[in-house]
């Protein structure tokens, strides 16, 4: 492959990349204004994020597949072409409904484009220094996306309305089609390729009933009928699913791949990053709109430093794999995730800026390490002729995370937030405490209180947002740690401060690493 198509095939990969990951920060800074236009609560909030997570995590599965049958560069250019018209749906969009259907055709399409980049960089640049140059220049622009879409995204809700952040994907993903339809090379293994449509139907059902049921906690509670039967069906499914998998000749998900110690060990790590980290950015966005009151332009901003340190840390990624093995900035990644999350727990709704930029950071710099280490070791794990699989694997899990991660810990800071503010306003003697409590964080709407003037309220609402926010982050940061340990004792007999030794797993051939 010449030297212009490798450069047009790299182009191609990382604005798709880009359009996709972008509606991930994007979305969140309209979301306050987003609730009051569309007229919805805090529930169909963690809706419009979920619904292109959801359909990405369960979809992710088949993409891989789908690519390894009927071509990679077919299946990602398609891709691309219905993100683009989803993104015109979302835009377009008068209420609700017709938004979350924009956003299930953006997941959709989502799941064939964010795991097609890796099996198609891995396939373009078999050799090991360009493999691993290519995916830190991906892992750079993927992180960029991030840092522009919180900046860009305050920016046009400001000035367009919230549906400008969905107008922007479309000149990026006519210029991806463009240059993708040139510059990639076709590769298939249809040889390889699940078919599995049991499998794919079970594995949205579950993971959308389990989504349902933790968002309908929050809003309902845990022992209500909404929240029960679908948790208690989630949970049959996801076995019923198991099992299929065992059973069908060529299953959605290989299980036999998690017989390799690296390859579970590295997707629990997948999944951990989007369970603590992808969704915090859901989280921060609503603490410093909800809670210390900025403005969605003015968040946008504020967030830029943890997104500037993701950035700063995956493009020097390759030049520091050259000094420290890819092992270690894995574990000092984790590790800075976590305690940057749970110092996000010291926040208040008064806490100066200075504070909250340098948490930020910290998290930002510990994602932009744990992002290309990840996948750089999941794609090591396996033979090429199941890097499809492998790929969507790991963003299947990471997706799942966020997915889950947003409705669990949104669960968790809306009751916490409930909690306090009704215990706030009845230290002020307030009556129907609990009901004003549920209205004002569910349901995003400020009941006048005769005991309180209208600047008070806000007030003890904004501090209570804070509160649960710090609960939130908290479960979060302390899986973090977890993992970390986990990783320490994972990696335990090959972990080194020199490359050599560090990249030992990296070096071994697909054949040994399969056969472990």
């Amino acid at each position: 492959m010449s030297g212009m198509r490798r450069i047009s095939l790299v182009a191609a990969i990382c604005l798709g990349t880009f359009m996709a990951s972008l509606d991930i920060s994007i979305v969140n800074v309209a979301l306050p204004t987003m609730l009051e236009s569309l007229q919805t609560d805090m529930s169909g909030l963690q809706w419009v994020v979920d619904a292109y997570a959801l359909c990405l995590s369960a979809l992710i599965l088949s993409s891989g597949p789908l690519g390894d049958r009927f071509g990679r560069k077919r299946i990602w250019l398609y891709g691309v072409a219905l993100f683009t018209v989803g993104s015109i749906v979302c835009a377009f969009a008068s209420s609700l409904g017709m938004l979350l259907t924009g956003r299930v055709i953006q997941g959709i399409a989502g799941a064939a484009v964010i795991p097609g980049a890796l099996s198609l960089l891995t396939h373009a640049f078999p050799e090991e220094q360009l493999r691993t140059r290519a995916i830190g220049i991906w892992s750079s622009v993927n992180a960029l996306s991030l840092v522009i879409g919180p900046v860009l995204g305050g920016l046009l809700v400001h000035t367009t309305g919230w549906p400008g952040i969905f107008w922007i994907n479309i000149p990026v993903g006519i210029v991806a089609l463009i240059l993708g339809g040139w510059g990639l090379r076709e590769s298939s293994h249809p040889e390889h390729a699940a078919l599995d449509p049991l499998g794919q139907g079970l594995s949205i059902l579950w993971l959308g009933a389990l989504t349902y049921g933790l968002i309908a906690a929050g809003e309902f509670g845990w022992h209500s009928v909404q929240s029960r039967f679908p948790l208690y069906a989630a949970l049959a499914l996801f076995a019923l699913f198991l099992w299929v998998e065992t059973r069908v000749k060529r299953p959605l998900l290989q299980l036999s791949l998690f017989r390799n110690a690296d390859f579970s060990g590295y997707n629990l790590a997948s999944f951990v990053l989007g369970f603590s980290a992808y969704s915090s950015v859901f989280f921060v966005s609503l603490f410093l709109q909800q809670a210390q009151g900025w403005s969605p332009a003015d968040t946008g901003w504020r967030m830029a430093p943890e997104f500037l340190a993701m950035a700063l840390a995956a493009s020097g990624f390759g030049r520091l794999s050259a000094k420290l093995s890819v092992n270690s900035l894995m574990i000092v990644g984790y590790g800075l995730m976590g305690v940057a999350l749970l110092l996000l727990t010291q926040l208040h709704a008064d806490s100066p800026y200075a504070l909250v930029a340098l948490y930020l950071a910290l998290l930002g710099f510990g994602m932009g390490l744990s992002m290309p280490a990840t996948s750089a070791l999941v794609m090591r794990t396996v033979a090429p002729q199941r890097s499809g699989m492998a790929s969507a694997t790991m963003n299947a899990l990471r997706q799942t995370g966020m997915t889950l991660g947003i409705a669990l810990l949104g669960t968790l800071m809306s009751m916490k937030a409930v909690t306090t503010l009704t215990a706030a306003l009845q230290t002020q003697g307030v009556e129907q405490a609990a009901a004003i409590a549920r209205t004002a964080v569910i349901e995003q709407q400020q009941t006048a209180v005769d005991a309180l003037s209208a600047s008070r309220m806000q007030a003890l609402t904004h501090s209570a947002f804070a509160d649960g926010f710090g609960i939130a982050m908290l479960c979060a940061g302390l899986l973090s740690i977890v993992m970390t340990v986990w990783l320490l004792i994972m990696l335990h007999p090959r972990f080194r401060l020199h490359p050599q030794a560090g990249n030992a797993v990296l070096n071994k051939s697909p054949e040994r690493l399969n056969e472990e």
